[in-house]
């Protein structure tokens, strides 16, 4: 991993953590205000504005991380077709409100959509010139707009849930975060907008794919909350959009900095495909390498963590994040097929991938629904996450020609240090004696990520060390502690 990229990983990553460490203090706290019926009816109408979100949706700053000298009136162009269709999607939220609030008979929901339609708007209105950030691998300021959006949502979030204890506080949080990120990107990068359409169909002819592709993709993973809000209620989906976030939060927010990164990275070497192939799968068996324990780490501790930080009434979420930690874990050997696709022009495959994805995953969602319910819906979406995984492999291959087994072998050390981890951990709940009160719950809490951790990384390194120290995760790590003083030095 070169120094550049390893630092702008690392300030993503810092803005991630700080951020999604506010969202889950957040969570927690709101969690022992609210009860489950006002997540589900946010989650009911957030699922919503994602749908109509994602039909209207124009991926431009994709399109302007991919040009190689964009110009100012690219960005004019950006601006101008985002405000367009934020003003779509505003008209769009005022014309369904109603209608869905009668379909799915809660009058509440009407202005639950017409609120998130001006977060929707609020969004489009966002500096374009953000995204050259990324382009530029220079991250502090995607620090400062991540963290800034994430505090000001909380403050605002927390204190309405105190004070009126009402589901309100969740919107009018999320609309306060998203217009202090909005102002807050054009002081990082001042930027005057105009009204331009020149160059937009530069943008649009890299974009389709991609807006074909978010379309296929939102309805695909949003189709299981609306269900479940439809035929279970909105207490069920309350319990389901909780213990879905929690259980994919570790996967997410250690996996997307990197995968951030990747994508201009990979951009700068697509015309070099063998350096691409092995630069694809050393990101790979790094990320798996971090993922996969975190994620089944979440699985192992999911009974305590809850009943410590959440309490009694969030106990049914517990198996949705024993069941569905370790699939989101299990995904990630296929995230990074995605930025080396946009890198390479090859969106197109991208689109075919999530249509295959869409009509594999879908009617087992469905049938998972009509004969398991709330339950069946869970175990649907762990086998067809399963089994999904090989889609994003084969978009791998296409591209760089490895084969599924060359794609999969680097990660064998962390798979052997996955499952002794998960066999210590059993073990240890097998002889440990329940504690239901505070302390036995923090000290079973911290034994079993201490076991956990031990057990995982001493069979990683005794592997490794078997097998002759080949390349792979165990040496980028080794590197990576040789650079982080470099990296925290100030150029001379």
């Amino acid at each position: 991993m070169k120094p550049q990229l390893l630092k702008g990983s690392l300030w993503i990553s810092g803005a991630r953590v700080t951020a999604n460490l506010l969202n889950f203090v957040g969570m927690l706290v709101l969690a022992r205000i609210l009860v489950p019926e006002d997540f589900g009816l946010v989650a009911l109408g957030t699922a919503i504005l994602v749908i109509v979100t994602a039909v209207t949706d124009i991926p431009v700053a994709e399109a302007l991380v991919q040009h190689r000298e964009p110009t100012t009136d690219h960005f004019h162009a950006a601006w101008t077709l985002g405000l367009l269709r934020a003003m779509l999607v505003a008209l769009v939220c005022v014309v369904i409100a109603h209608p869905l609030a009668r379909f799915y008979e809660d009058p509440r929901l009407a202005n639950v959509v017409l609120a998130l339609g001006v977060y929707a708007f609020l969004a489009g209105l966002n500096n374009p010139r953000a995204i050259m950030l990324t382009k530029e691998l220079i991250f502090w300021q995607q620090f400062m707009l991540q963290v800034a959006q994430k505090l000001v949502g909380l403050v605002v979030t927390v204190t309405l849930a105190i004070h009126y204890q009402s589901y309100w506080a969740l919107i009018i949080g999320t609309v306060a975060g998203q217009l202090a990120n909005t102002l807050i990107s054009y002081s990082v990068l001042p930027f005057r907008p105009r009204l331009r359409l020149k160059h937009s169909q530069e943008l649009l002819s890299f974009s389709i794919w991609l807006t074909l592709s978010k379309i296929i993709n939102t309805i695909n993973w949003n189709v299981d909350q609306l269900l479940i809000g439809t035929f279970a209620g909105k207490t069920e989906l309350g319990h389901y959009a909780i213990g879905n976030n929690l259980a994919s939060l570790p996967t997410r927010e250690v996996s997307e900095p990197l995968i951030t990164t990747l994508f201009p990275a990979f951009s700068r070497m697509n015309d070099q495909p063998e350096r691409l192939s092995a630069a694809y799968q050393s990101a790979q068996s790094f990320l798996v390498a971090i993922v996969w324990p975190i994620g089944i780490g979440m699985a192992l501790i999911a009974d305590p963590l809850v009943r410590l930080t959440m309490g009694e009434k969030w106990l049914p979420i517990v198996v949705l994040v024993q069941i569905l930690a370790p699939v989101f874990a299990f995904q990630s050997i296929g995230n990074v097929a995605q930025p080396l696709a946009m890198a390479t022009g090859r969106t197109a495959s991208v689109f075919r991938r999530d249509l295959k994805i869409f009509l594999f995953r879908v009617p087992i969602i469905l049938l998972g629904m009509y004969y398991g319910g709330f339950m069946g819906v869970v175990w649907a979406r762990s086998f067809t996450g399963t089994v999904g995984t090989i889609f994003n492999l084969n978009v791998v291959r296409d591209i760089t020609g490895l084969s599924l087994v060359d794609q999969m072998r680097p990660n064998t050390r962390t798979l052997l240090g996955s499952v002794s981890m998960v066999a210590a951990v059993w073990l240890l709940n097998a002889s440990w004696t329940t504690r239901s009160d505070w302390t036995g719950l923090l000290m079973h809490l911290l034994a079993s990520i201490a076991v956990g951790f031990l057990a995982y990384a001493a069979t990683v390194w005794i592997s490794w060390r078997v097998m002759g120290s080949p390349n792979g995760p165990e040496t980028e790590l080794i590197k990576i502690a040789g650079m982080l003083r470099k990296v925290a030095r100030p150029a001379t």
